[in-house]
């Protein structure tokens, strides 16, 4: 084993695992969800978690208001159903206590306060060398022959870099560290971002009292939630069966124009890209309305353009037209971290995703996995999960059955 005395990679005085089965970076939903069907499976594993709970994006890093944005038969996780008395749409303590109670149903344990900072396939020795450190400096080395990355399109949040933004003098903030709209009545606030996070976040202002303008500075996707009253989600992969996406596409867009009507006319510009092709090629979410509309519409909302720069107090826009504010929330997304701890450069590209596009994008090279990639949500990250479970099992078998026959002709 001298090979693992690699002092260019870790510390020689680090502790050293072997772990017998992969290792899972990341204990949210999709890390939750290869553990369960690796366990059912009777394969040992090891999940790797940097914060001190499960779901910690969830837990964390969510507003107060957050609900699942589609049905909760298109979000439950692989061998364990929602509880039957959950509404349809879950709220965040709903899906976390859901996520608890999986964990425990399949006793999980993951090894928390463990940040990965380094994973490398070691190719002499044919295994993968995963280097965490808790926040007592305590170094650990994990041995493994597969790794699965389970961290997710949204690990890291995005802070875009806009001008006078450092002098502006308010609060800024990202909106993982938004609560509620509570402390900001009666203050303006700019959110920037209109996305899901953004037109949620911008109803929550509104309903608490504060004046809030929405920044719309490129195109997006509003579309009603439900539609006579089945989830436009449901409705789409229900016509996806029978129809091409482009029609899918027109269709939706023109029962969308005739329960929303005309949306450009607020300030909000439709791509010339149907929904669904845009989130399958460019991985951008449609925005689900579930009452934002309604208070653009009647300007509780402000939606304006871009911006160009912020200062002291104020915000000037591409327009010309300049806001006074008190606080800037950036509803601007979060990253994949991918790149900077996976050292491995042709499995994943630059910008932490896989190369390979769904439906193949859940395994590379190595004993190599990717889970929560998809851009398709908890039901694309259950597909892959139990994708690689079944894959991880029959390497893993093979290997017990090649040991035991080499130990048998060793006799």
């Amino acid at each position: 084993m001298a090979s693992f005395n690699d002092h260019d990679l870790f510390s020689s005085t680090s502790r050293c695992v072997w772990v017998n089965g992969p290792v899972i970076v990341g204990a949210g939903p999709s890390g939750l969800a290869v553990g369960a069907c690796l366990k059912e499976q009777g394969i040992p594993f090891v999940i790797l978690e940097k914060s001190d709970c499960i779901a910690s994006l969830w837990q964390k890093k969510t507003y107060n208001r957050l609900k699942l944005h589609l049905p909760k038969q298109f979000c439950q996780l692989p061998k364990f159903p929602f509880p039957q008395h959950y509404p349809e749409y879950p709220t965040k303590k709903q899906f976390i206590d859901y996520l608890e109670s999986y964990a425990k149903r399949f006793d999980i344990n993951p090894m928390f306060n463990e940040c990965v900072q380094l994973a490398k396939y070691d190719k002499i020795c044919k295994l993968w060398r995963v280097k965490t450190i808790s926040p007592n400096g305590l170094e650990v080395e994990y041995i493994c022959q597969w790794l699965v990355v389970a961290t997710g399109e949204n690990a890291e949040k995005v802070v875009p870099n806009i001008e006078g933004l450092k002098e502006f003098g308010g609060e800024v903030i990202h909106a993982c560290d938004y609560k509620s709209g509570e402390k900001f009545s009666g203050k303006k606030v700019v959110v920037v971002g209109c996305g899901n996070s953004g037109m949620e976040v911008s109803l929550d202002l509104c309903n608490h009292n504060a004046q809030t303008s929405l920044v719309c500075r490129s195109s997006v996707h509003v579309l009603p939630r439900e539609i006579f009253g089945k989830s436009i989600f449901e409705l789409a992969m229900l016509m996806m069966k029978w129809l091409p996406l482009w029609l899918v596409d027109k269709i939706l867009l023109i029962l969308t124009w005739f329960i929303l009507g005309n949306i450009e006319k607020y300030g909000l510009k439709r791509p010339k890209i149907g929904p669904l092709e845009l989130k399958n090629t460019q991985g951008k979410t449609p925005v689900l309305d579930i009452g934002a509309l309604e208070k653009i519409r009647s300007r509780k909302i402000n939606v304006v353009p871009g911006i160009k720069r912020f200062s002291c107090g104020t915000v000037e826009l591409v327009n010309g037209e300049k806001l006074e504010i008190d606080s800037v929330l950036l509803a601007t997304g979060y990253c994949s971290n991918v790149p900077f701890w996976l050292k491995e450069s042709e499995f994943f590209s630059k910008n932490g995703f896989p190369k390979a596009p769904f439906p193949n994008s859940w395994k590379g090279k190595s004993g190599l996995y990717a889970v929560g990639f998809t851009r398709r949500g908890l039901s694309g990250a259950s597909a892959d999960a139990i994708k690689i479970a079944q894959d991880i099992t029959i390497a893993y078998n093979e290997d017990i059955m090649q040991k035991k026959a080499k130990k048998i002709s060793t006799l």
